[in-house]
C-alpha cells in the first residue's frame, strides 16, 4: 500500500506491477480479443515466473499447506504458500527467480484478481485456480488439474461446481480488461453448454477443448503464423461464400 499525500491517493500495486500493467496497454492494438488476451496472459505469466511452475509441483505445495477448498487464507498464509512455491522454483531456476520480488508480485496479482476490496482474505480455491491457470503444462492436463479442484471424489461435478471453476477463471481476463470478449463474466452459457452432455470430469475437459467462450491460451501457438491465399479488405456479404479475382466494391489482394 503506497499513499501519496500530495495527491491524496492510495496505490495498492507494487511499482513493478504498475510498470507491467502499463506495458500491457501496448497490446491493446491487437485486433482479435482471443489473441490479445492470450498475449497479455502470457506476459503476466512470464513476469510472475509461473511459466516455470509444473502442475505437479503446484499441487504438492497446495497439499503441503492443506489448502482445502472451503478455507479462507489471510495474507501471511498466502505469503507462506507463495514463498514455498518460489523457493522450489529458485532451486531449479536460480538465475531466473528472485524469490522476494516474485512473492510480492504474485501476492499483488492474486489480491487484484480475487480480493478487489482488499479485505485481506482470499479463498484457497481461488488461489489454487489462479496459480494453476498460469502454470505450465499441456492444456488438456491443465484442464484435468483444474477440474479436480472442484470435482467430487468420484470425479464428477455438478452445475454449481463447474460454475465455481469458470467464475474463478474468468476473473483473470476481467482483471486484464478483457472480460467483455468472453461473455462479460456470464459463465452460465458455458456451464449449460457443458451439461448438454452427461457431465463427468472428462466431459467438462472435452467441452473446453472444443473452444468454449472462456479464455484459452495455447503456448505452443505463441509463434504461429497464418498462411492465407488472399487478403480481403472490406466487408463480405454473407451470401458470397467465396471471392476470386476482382469484385466491384471490394479490394482484393491475391
Amino acid at each position: 500500500k503506497i499513499e501519496d499525500h500530495n495527491t491524496q491517493t492510495t496505490c495498492w500495486d507494487h511499482p513493478k506491477m504498475t510498470e507491467l500493467f502499463h506495458s500491457l496497454a501496448d497490446l491493446n492494438s491487437v485486433r482479435f480479443s482471443a489473441y490479445r488476451t492470450a498475449m497479455k496472459v502470457r506476459r503476466l505469466q512470464k513476469a510472475l515466473c509461473l511459466d516455470l511452475l509444473d502442475l505437479s509441483m503446484a499441487q504438492s505445495i497446495f497439499e503441503r499447506h492443506e489448502l482445502t477448498n472451503g478455507k479462507l487464507l489471510d495474507i501471511p498464509q498466502v505469503i507462506g504458500c507463495l514463498s514455498s512455491m518460489y523457493q522450489c522454483l529458485a532451486r531449479r531456476h536460480k538465475e531466473l527467480v528472485d524469490i522476494l520480488l516474485c512473492v510480492d508480485l504474485c501476492l499483488n496479482w492474486l489480491l487484484n484478481v480475487y480480493d478487489i476490496g482488499r479485505s485481506g482474505m482470499i479463498q484457497a480455491l481461488s488461489m489454487k485456480i489462479g496459480l494453476l491457470s498460469l502454470s505450465k503444462g499441456h492444456l488438456e492436463e491443465k484442464y484435468q488439474y483444474l477440474i479436480r479442484q472442484v470435482a467430487a471424489p468420484e470425479e464428477s461435478c455438478d452445475h454449481r461446481q463447474l460454475g465455481t471453476l469458470l467464475h474463478s477463471i474468468i476473473q483473470i481476463p476481467r482483471q486484464l480488461g478483457e472480460v467483455a470478449a468472453f461473455g462479460g463474466g456470464n459463465i452460465e452459457p458455458s456451464v449449460r453448454s457443458c451439461f448438454q452432455h452427461v457431465c463427468a470430469a472428462s466431459c467438462s475437459q472435452n467441452t473446453h477443448t472444443n473452444e468454449p467462450d472462456s479464455a484459452l491460451l495455447h503456448v505452443n501457438r505463441e509463434t504461429s503464423t497464418h498462411s492465407t491465399g488472399l487478403c480481403i479488405m472490406g466487408f463480405i456479404p454473407a451470401h458470397m461464400p467465396t471471392l476470386t479475382g476482382t469484385v466491384s466494391g471490394y479490394s482484393i489482394h491475391m
